[in-house]
C-alpha cells in the first residue's frame, strides 16, 4: 500500500474544551511510540474520514505535524460517540520502520462459492474474522484472503496455518484455529422453531427460579447510592 499523508497540528487545548474543537471540524489526537513523549494534535474530520478509509489499523501514515515533523504513524485507537457515530478522539503510534510490529490484520473471503453452498444444501461459516501478524511497518497487509473455492464436503475447514501469507509477515494467531468452515445448512423453519424451543426453555427456567429475597439493608443502600449519584457534575471529558 502507498504511503498516505495526514496533516495534524499541535494543539493547547485540553480536557473539556475539546469540544470548540470538534465544533469547529476537528479532532483531538494523541501520538506516542517507544521512548517517545506524547504529543496532544488535532486533524481535520474529513481529512482523517478520507485518509482512514483507505489505509485502516495497519496502513502507514506520514503524519504531518505543522511544517516540519514528519511522523510515521499506524492508528492505534479510535474512541467513537456511541449515539452519534462522531470520531471522538485518535491514538496514533509512530512505528520504527526498521522494527517489526504486531496487528491485527481482517480476513477476507475471496473464491467461488462450493456447490453445495449454491445449491442451498451448506452454508460457510466464518469463525475467525482477522489473525494478529508481525511484520515490519512497510510490509503490513491491509487484509489477509482465505479462498473457499476447495470447500467440498460438509466439515471440510481451512485453517490459519493452510491461508496465503506475504513474504516477511509471520502469524501470530494460534495455525491450528479454524478461519472458514462449511455447515449443513438449516432451513429458516428448523431455525425459527429453534430460536422458541429456547425461548420457551429460558423461560420455563426463569418461572421455576425462587426469587431471591433481599439482604437486609441492601435495598437501603442501593437506593441511597442512586440518591447520592444525583445532581453529581458529569466528569470533564478526557483529551
Amino acid at each position: 500500500m502507498d504511503r498516505l499523508s495526514l496533516k495534524a497540528q499541535e494543539r493547547e487545548i485540553l480536557g473539556k474544551q475539546v469540544k470548540k474543537l470538534r465544533r469547529d471540524g476537528f479532532i483531538p489526537a494523541h501520538v506516542f511510540g517507544k521512548k517517545i513523549p506524547t504529543e496532544h494534535l488535532s486533524v481535520k474530520a474529513h481529512d482523517f474520514s478520507r485518509i482512514f478509509s483507505q489505509a485502516g489499523e495497519t496502513g502507514l501514515i506520514d503524519l504531518k505535524i505543522g511544517d516540519s515533523k514528519i511522523r510515521p504513524v499506524l492508528v492505534r485507537d479510535i474512541q467513537v460517540d456511541p449515539v452519534r457515530g462522531a470520531i471522538l478522539h485518535i491514538d496514533f503510534y509512530q512505528v520504527n520502520l526498521t522494527e517489526k510490529v504486531k496487528v491485527s490484520v481482517p480476513i477476507r473471503i475471496v473464491g467461488e462459492e462450493p456447490e453445495a453452498v449454491q445449491m442451498g444444501e451448506a452454508v460457510v461459516i466464518q469463525p475467525l474474522g482477522e489473525v494478529e501478524v508481525e511484520a515490519l511497518p512497510t510490509e503490513l497487509p491491509d487484509h489477509l484472503e482465505v479462498d473457499i473455492s476447495s470447500l467440498q464436503q460438509i466439515n471440510d475447514a481451512i485453517s490459519v496455518s493452510q491461508m496465503l501469507v506475504p513474504v516477511g509477515v509471520e502469524v501470530m494467531t494460534d495455525l491450528e484455529a479454524v478461519v472458514v468452515k462449511l455447515d449443513t445448512a438449516v432451513s429458516e423453519e428448523a431455525q425459527q422453531l429453534m430460536e422458541e424451543q429456547a425461548a420457551e426453555s429460558a423461560a420455563a427456567a426463569e418461572a421455576a427460579a425462587p426469587e431471591e429475597a433481599p439482604v437486609e439493608g441492601e435495598a437501603e443502600e442501593a437506593e441511597g447510592e442512586a440518591t447520592e449519584g444525583e445532581g453529581k457534575p458529569t466528569p470533564p471529558d478526557a483529551a
